[in-house]
């Protein structure tokens, strides 16, 4: 299943961000693509705005993980200085550990992501404009999607 969502501002992207939080689960894996700049960050700042998290959500692209407590713990990794060989097979234990991780750039670890994850692909449409493509397989995921609107 994918969905597709026209974002005209970083509030619209915290917003949809927020709805995506409110309805994750444990151990629910969402990736994050996208260009330099685009809005990755910004919409992990509304997923954990759905978490009740209140401490500020950053780009950890120099430490790699940021961990952050609220309904679910928020394992928010920026693995754009990582690749298939770095070495970093230990993130794989964030995925089951009973929280929610939310990884950016996910493409440069691909081996080692679960199968089933959120994956979201955000892409710029003129200055300001983000469309925001969605998709879901396993049903969870479906589940979340089909809940998710703006």
């Amino acid at each position: 299943m994918k969905k597709e969502f026209k974002i005209k501002s970083p509030e619209q992207m915290i917003e949809l961000g927020k709805k995506i939080g409110e309805l994750v689960e444990e151990n629910m894996v969402i990736t994050l693509e996208g260009d330099l700049g685009v809005g990755k960050t910004t919409l992990t700042k509304g997923i954990a705005l759905g978490l009740g998290i209140s401490t500020i959500i950053n780009s950890p692209t120099f430490t790699i993980m940021k961990i952050h407590y609220g309904r679910l713990t928020l394992y928010h990794m920026d693995v754009y200085r990582l690749n298939n060989d770095s070495g970093d097979d230990y993130l794989e234990e964030y995925f089951e550990a009973k929280g929610v991780c939310v990884i950016e750039w996910a493409n440069n670890i691909s081996d080692i992501l679960p199968e089933n994850i959120l994956k979201v692909m955000i892409k710029q449409s003129g200055d300001t404009v983000r469309i925001v493509e969605i998709e879901a397989k396993a049903q969870q995921y479906i589940n979340l999607l089909k809940e998710v609107n703006l």
